[in-house]
């Protein structure tokens, strides 16, 4: 990203070529250094003298742009190796996104990349742009000169990287630096992000994402840099193939886009789903800092925007700014009597431009106000440019809040705005504008946001391995209630007091009537689905009708093979069933879950997940982020849960997976919150894994 001097192998005066294009752009930007064309034929290439190969210049390269036939690339990786360059951008196309061959041409290439300890951006990709006046390097055939900024976007995407860079001028928004990653045969958005994270004049960064090559790493690194700097990431590929085949509830509801979703917020990624909203976000950081709270006042010359804008701020999550007796005071002795100077503060259609000033310096002053929109529609003939370099001189003087402003007028508006400096993020809508304070405020949180880690608990790991071990020797790869409840005990989840019962009226007798008789197969997974779950049972008596009906039942349907008898638990009163569970995700590791449970779970769906393992925060975040939340804090005079040990369950869970990372679905389903005292009771459990009895030998050990 900054070379003193670079080639370009490939260069070309053929027009409408890449290696002529790059060319023009590293000539036409101002690029600092010196430029050697590397061409076989052209003694001269765009006024410069050209050379045959990189070994021909004599002269030390820093950075090596190739731009030919993917057949050749190879070669030219090693002549660079011998010039002793250590870093290429390869635009060629050709590789593993052609097929098999494609594939192995890659791999080639990696390998060698590694062996020479030589860094690439590419394969297929459009190239680094550095906006950095002491470079001025575009290395990239977008159409566009690059426009200065603040930005460190990274594009999987040539083409649509490619299309944004040429764009944004007319977004008000310019950037840093530029790197389209292609084939991510090196540098990905991990190398990016951990490139950036001191780059003092990348002050935000921007991401296209298809795939995430390494969540484990990438975690890492963005939990580092979002502490410091927003990531704003936009990730393609939502849709959820695959889940339908899974047996749990958890893993039914999961999906690739939920690992990647989750991981997201697990780092302080502030995740958008459409380009607009992408580059809406980008323009607010770029022109507003993160403020010190989430108190919203709105300024505005119309009563219906300031209300859909006041309803926007309430739906996000914030607050509307109290403003203080004195700031009242101070707005009534200038505006008019039929304005109103509560938030939000309504101007009336008559204000001057005058009084757009006067109040926005009035209410910035209150320090009860952490941001201000600022909302104008064309009345009486107040020009929409004059309000906004009103704003914006107004800003310059009041840099530590965030103001955006709402300018419901003609097109041209913006269009103007494109063609001069501007220090406040303009919007045609509140929505938009409120969309971003919120995407502030998210920002602060997240730095705010305690530091923690995965604590780690006093389990007993050696009964674990014993049921599994067990269980795998059964040529079974999932665990009866009665196993799936013993490892949950073991990792200290409290579950209802039970027992196999042998001898089911004795038991029931010890622990005490009412009590829930349950199915416990070797095959059976969803007991419900086979009447296998006998609630509310009274006496001996009953039991035994239960009992021998369930057993009648079960041989009707042919179902009595696995049959292991049932279990004996003591009935646990609530009407609060929570959901809470783990599935594994290829790629991004196990997942778990939390949220409203019983028989429903899969129809309201109202569950979250997040990534394993899990800290302190993450487990505080995933149980507030559900509607349910507001059944656990105690709805219509119930017992509060004891939110710590429903914490506490989710980050035994966690250790658990993380311990055996050979389980493929955890359920716990129904997790009652008592009645009693609050605390989560693990009533059912289901553990599914995928290893033979070896590969689990050999795991444990």
């Amino acid at each position: 990203m900054r070379p003193r001097n670079l080639a370009v192998v490939g260069a070309s005066n053929k027009e409408h070529t890449i290696g002529s294009d790059i060319m023009k752009r590293l000539l036409e930007y101002g690029y600092t250094g010196k430029i050697f064309p590397i061409n076989p034929k052209d003694s001269v290439i765009h006024t410069l003298p050209a050379y045959k190969t990189v070994l021909d210049v004599p002269e030390e390269i820093d950075m090596a742009v190739i731009v030919i036939n993917a057949k050749y690339v190879l070669s030219a990786i090693d002549q660079c190796h011998e010039k002793g360059i250590k870093g290429v951008v390869v635009i060629s196309a050709g590789f593993k996104e052609t097929g098999k061959e494609g594939a192995e041409l890659e791999a080639e290439l990696v390998r060698k990349l590694k062996e020479y300890d030589m860094t690439c951006v590419g394969p297929n990709c459009l190239g680094v742009v550095n906006t950095d006046p002491a470079y001025r390097l575009d290395a990239c055939f977008a159409e566009s000169l690059p426009v200065r900024g603040d930005i460190g976007f990274v594009s999987q995407s040539g083409a649509l990287g490619g299309g944004i860079l040429n764009i944004l001028k007319d977004l008000n928004l310019g950037f840093a630096q530029f790197i389209s990653i292609g084939n991510q045969a090196d540098v990905n958005s991990d190398s990016a992000i951990e490139y950036w994270e001191n780059i003092d004049d990348v002050k935000q960064i921007l991401l296209y994402m298809e795939s995430i090559a390494d969540p484990t790493r990438f975690r890492t690194l963005a939990t580092r840099t979002t502490k410091k700097k927003p990531i704003i990431a936009l990730k393609a590929g939502r849709s959820a193939a695959g889940a339908s085949a899974a047996s749990s509830h958890t893993g039914s509801l999961a999906g690739a886009d939920k690992a990647a979703d989750a991981l997201l917020k697990q780092s302080g990624v502030i995740r958008e789903f459409s380009l607009e909203d992408l580059f809406n976000t980008a323009k607010v950081f770029s022109h507003c800092p993160v403020p010190k709270g989430n108190r919203v006042a709105i300024v505005t010359n119309s009563g219906g925007p300031g209300i859909m804008a006041t309803d926007a701020v309430c739906e996000k999550g914030m607050q509307m700014a109290q403003l203080k007796d004195e700031t009242k005071a101070a707005l009534r002795a200038f505006l008019p009597a039929a304005a109103s100077v509560k938030n939000p503060v309504d101007m009336i259609a008559s204000a001057p431009l005058e009084h757009y000033k006067k109040t926005l310096e009035t209410v910035l002053a209150d320090d009860s106000v952490d941001m201000v929109v600022v909302i104008y529609l064309p009345f009486l003939g107040l020009k929409d440019i004059d309000v906004a370099n009103a704003v914006m001189e107004i800003k310059a003087q009041h840099p530590e809040k965030p103001i955006v402003g709402v300018f419901m007028t003609q097109n041209e508006f913006f269009s103007h705005l494109s063609d001069i400096e501007v220090n406040v993020p303009f919007f045609m809508f509140a929505e938009q504008a409120v969309d971003g304070l919120a995407r502030l405020n998210q920002q602060r949180l997240w730095i705010e946001r305690p530091n923690t880690t995965a604590p780690r608990f006093d389990v007993d790991t050696e009964l674990v391995e014993t049921i599994f071990k067990n269980v795998a020797a059964d040529n079974r790869n999932q665990l009866t209630t009665g196993e799936s409840l013993q490892v949950l005990s073991a990792y200290g989840i409290r579950v209802c007091r039970d027992g196999e019962a042998a001898a089911a009226v004795a038991l029931a007798d010890k622990i005490g009537y009412p009590v829930v008789m349950k199915l416990n197969s070797k095959k059976i997974s969803h007991k419900t689905d086979v009447g296998g779950v006998r609630v509310g049972i009274k006496d001996a008596t009953q039991l035994r009708a239960e009992f021998n009906d369930l057993v009648s039942k079960l041989t009707e349907k042919g179902l009595m093979d696995g049959f292991e008898g049932v279990i004996i638990q003591e009935m646990v009163k609530s009407d609060r069933e929570m959901v809470c569970g783990c599935a594994k995700d290829p790629q991004y590791g196990p997942m778990m879950m939390f949220g409203l449970g019983g028989v429903f779970v899969e129809v309201m769906k109202d569950v979250t997940f997040r990534l394993a393992p899990l800290n302190v925060e993450d487990a505080k975040d995933m149980i507030r982020s559900v509607k349910a939340y507001k059944l656990l804090e105690g709805a219509r005079g119930a017992v509060p849960a004891q939110m710590n040990k429903v914490e506490e369950t989710l980050l035994r869970l966690s250790q658990l997976v993380e311990d055996f990372g050979f389980i493929e679905e955890l359920d716990i389903n129904p997790l009652m919150i008592s009645d009693k005292d609050g605390e989560p009771i693990a009533v059912d459990g289901r553990i599914k894994f995928t290893l033979t009895e070896a590969l689990v030998a050999s795991a444990l050990t």
